[in-house]
């Protein structure tokens, strides 16, 4: 569905995501019921033989020094970077230094990083999509592979280190990629393409916007705007092959965008681009299955905007939600040990069109990366309360729309 901030005769392609581009005060609280509790031999399956969650109920402790911030762009189209964004930031002021531009990768708009924290992947969101992998601490790119797809515009590691996980936009599909001992990525070994079911209201077929593992690896869940639908799939590790073990429902129309799990495990929040709604989300671990909960408010008002993503406190007491459109982080506070958002209030960004937010490792700072003023802005996070307080001058970086520090 289109968002009306592109020509029309873009509309229905991926290029659309380019382009999509007061505190509130009433609070709206949405609770889901528990999932059904695994008995022994629960069907986990394969799930029994990976790592425990990654989810941690407290963040790591605060490293000293600058600490290395990649930034995503397009490198097309008016006002483009050059490549992948090089900064730093302080841990403990969060002022961000420029570090120069790695080029040789085309739109490296989404970025993430392997969980030994040797390897940085991007998508390369064009028509001929592909991943690429990048050594660290030297930048040396190692290579890229196909993503079979158009428009990829989300990937992640699974939790075993194995697996690159994409998401194709344009074509609505999601692949999987072998990962070696050096990080580099190998041949694809599966896609899948959503036929089913149909493009919800106002779409002209699927798009993946999300491919992410559960926190304990045993499941891989595709959000797909295209078909209000979140897919489930069971990986099989030793081929890297993907089986479909479930479907969720979106409200028709919702255009459901990006998909972030509570520490436990057992709960999950949907951002819902095109409704602009958020939902709680029951997650079943023994046979993953996902049960999304009735829409709720963003607390943006009545003005045109698009939720853009979640994310989670590591001691999950607090969610924000980024609103490209309101230019604002709404602030929840999550109770019932993840069944229930309560809305707090909405923070002004500090930019425009904040497409991406991330934690830093430690969970103190809250990094923002604001497509359309091209900044990226930095916030400290209370423990006691959730609040965001801005910290420094926004940082300039082209057609800032991932920020991601390690």
């Amino acid at each position: 569905m289109s968002s009306g901030a592109e020509p029309a005769r873009r509309r229905g392609g991926w290029s659309r995501r380019r382009f999509v581009g007061a505190l509130a005060g009433t609070a709206a609280i949405t609770a889901v019921p528990a999932p059904a509790r695994p008995g022994a031999g629960g069907g986990a399956g394969p799930a029994a033989e990976r790592p425990p969650a990654a989810a941690r109920s407290e963040p790591p402790a605060r490293r000293s020094g600058p600490r290395p911030l990649y930034l995503g762009t397009y490198t097309s189209g008016d006002g483009a970077g050059k490549g992948i964004g090089l900064a730093t930031y302080d841990p403990d002021s969060g002022a961000v230094t420029g570090a120069g531009v790695l080029t040789g990768v085309a739109n490296p708009s989404f970025l993430a990083a392997h969980p030994d924290g040797r390897t940085l992947y991007a998508v390369d969101e064009q028509d001929a999509g592909a991943v690429t992998a990048v050594r660290l601490p030297d930048h040396q790119v190692l290579g890229s592979r196909p993503t079979g797809g158009a428009g990829p515009c989300h990937l992640s590691v699974h939790p075993d280190g194995r697996w690159l996980l994409s998401a194709n936009y344009g074509s609505g599909s999601v692949a999987v990629h072998p990962l070696d001992a050096a990080g580099a990525i190998g041949e694809r070994t599966d896609l899948v393409t959503h036929s089913a079911p149909p493009p919800g209201p106002g779409q002209r077929g699927p798009h993946a916007h999300q491919f992410v593992s559960s926190p304990d690896g045993g499941h891989l869940l595709a959000v797909d705007l295209g078909t209000d639908t979140v897919h489930t799939y069971r990986l099989d590790t030793s081929r890297g092959t993907l089986a479909e073990v479930s479907r969720a429902a979106a409200e028709p129309g919702a255009g459901p965008r990006h998909l972030t799990f509570h520490p436990g495990g057992r709960y999950a929040y949907l951002a819902d681009e095109v409704a602009d709604t958020a939902a709680v989300c029951a997650y079943d671990p023994a046979d993953g299955r996902l049960t999304i909960g009735p829409p709720q408010s963003t607390g943006t008002g009545s003005g045109r905007n698009y939720p853009a993503q979640f994310l989670v406190t590591a001691n999950g007491a607090y969610a924000f939600l980024a609103n490209r459109g309101h230019n604002s982080l709404t602030r929840y506070a999550v109770e019932a040990d993840g069944a229930r958002l309560r809305l707090l209030d909405t923070v002004p960004v500090g930019g425009d069109f904040p497409r991406h937010i991330a934690f830093s490792p430690d969970g103190r700072l809250l990094f923002a990366a604001n497509q359309r003023s091209g900044t990226v802005t930095v916030f400290a996070v209370d423990d006691s309360d959730g609040g965001l307080r801005r910290v420094g001058d926004p940082f300039s970086s082209p057609v800032a729309v991932c920020a991601l520090p390690l």
